[in-house]
This record gives structure tokens, sequence and C-alpha cells, in this order.
């Protein structure tokens, strides 16, 4: 006697999402069975502690946003949170009513590693760490090459800043920055860079930062 076919879908608390297939079944052989799993990677937990120093993990209270990229050519591995260091550098200076500065990521590991992409960037205060308003815009436009790392080696994304002062006290809300998180391509774990001096918007609407994807140093063309 000939059975259907039937498609059993198990979802497991890890994640995984199993797909078995029974085939029919009849008085001659065993019925054979088909599985097919399709594993969802589990991001890790976004570093936390409080900000004193350029490089050190940021907590995460707030939205986080997470850098877009990664290692695309395959090539390498990719480097992590805990052999990168985060900082600023001088940029182009950007046009009347905005600054650009560099964000800067240097490969403090002993072996070489790569990045690819766009970092999230956002500003954040009070002393702990929590996000002031929206986080940057990234530039799809922007040159965003795999970029190898050799030990010591820095990756630069031009980062452009809008002065807060272009906007009114109400649309804008203003707040005295302590500096950025940054995200490197592909984290879920982030960076503290000092950097004083800014103001940023509280109000979400006012947004202040577009970033361009990273690139070795000496390579940017903001």
């Amino acid at each position: 006697m000939q059975r259907n076919a039937k498609t059993i879908v198990v979802s497991t608390a890890t994640g995984l999402l199993a797909v078995v297939a029974l085939a029919g079944c009849s008085s001659g052989p065993a019925p054979s069975v088909t599985r097919t799993v399709t594993a969802s990677a589990t991001p890790g937990s976004s570093a936390s502690g409080t900000p004193s120093a350029a490089g050190q993990a940021a907590p995460s209270p707030g939205a986080t946003p997470t850098g877009t990229g990664g290692a695309a050519d395959g090539s390498g591995t990719t480097c992590t949170v805990s052999s990168l260091a985060g900082g600023t550098e001088a940029g182009s200076g950007g046009a009347a009513g905005s600054t650009i500065i560099h964000l800067t990521l240097r490969n403090t590991g002993s072996t070489t590693c790569t990045l690819q992409g766009w970092p999230g960037v956002s500003f954040v205060g009070d002393g702990d760490g929590t996000q002031i308003g929206a986080a940057a815009t990234q530039d799809r436009s922007s040159a965003h090459p795999t970029v190898t790392l050799g030990p010591g080696q820095i990756a630069v994304a031009p980062l452009k800043i809008v002065n807060a002062q272009n906007f009114s006290n109400a649309a804008c809300s203003p707040v005295a920055a302590d500096g950025f998180r940054v995200y490197p391509p592909g984290s879920t774990e982030s960076l503290f860079v000092r950097a004083s001096g800014y103001t940023a918007c509280a109000e979400s609407s006012a947004a202040l930062l577009d970033v361009q994807g990273l690139v070795p140093e000496g390579q940017a063309t903001d």
C-alpha cells in the first residue's frame, strides 16, 4: 500500500532549522530519510564597561548600531575588538557647517587580520557610554575594499560631523559628547573612542554623523 510523503519542520532552541522529508513507504524496501539543516549564527553580546581611554570596550545601553561588512573575500582572519584600538586623526576639514575627521582602527595583535565595510558609529556621553541621538548613516557610495592589517597597521574611515549649531535648540537638544562608540564592520562588540569638544544632538531627527567605508591609512579621499 502506498503512503503520501510527509515533511516535518522542527525549530530547535539553538536557532537551527531542520527540515525532515519522510519518503512514502510501501511493502518494498525501507523508506529513505533526507535531512536539510540550516544554521543561523548567534551574535555575541556587546562589550561592557565604563569608557576611560581610546580602545576600551564601551557599554551598550540604548540602541546598538552595528557595522556592515567583514572579511568579504575570505582571506585572512577578521579583526576582532580584542585586537583593535580606536582613535581619531585629522581629515580634510570638511565644508562650511560640518567637519570631516578620520576614525582609526589599529591592529594591536601579533597576527595579520582583515576589515571590510562600514563601521557603526554613534556619539556617546553622560560618562557611562550612553548613546546620544541617531547613529551615523553609512555612505554606500564610498570605497570599501578589504583592508589587510599587519601588527600595528591602521585602517581609517572618514567621518563627517555636521555642526549641532545648524539646528535650533528645540530641534537638536544639544548635549556635550564624550566621544564615539565604534563597531568594527560585522561586529556586535564595540570600542569607545574618546573625543572631546563635540556637541551632539539628543534628538534623533537631527542626524549629525555620516561615515565612509574603511580604507588603508593614507588612502582616504574625503
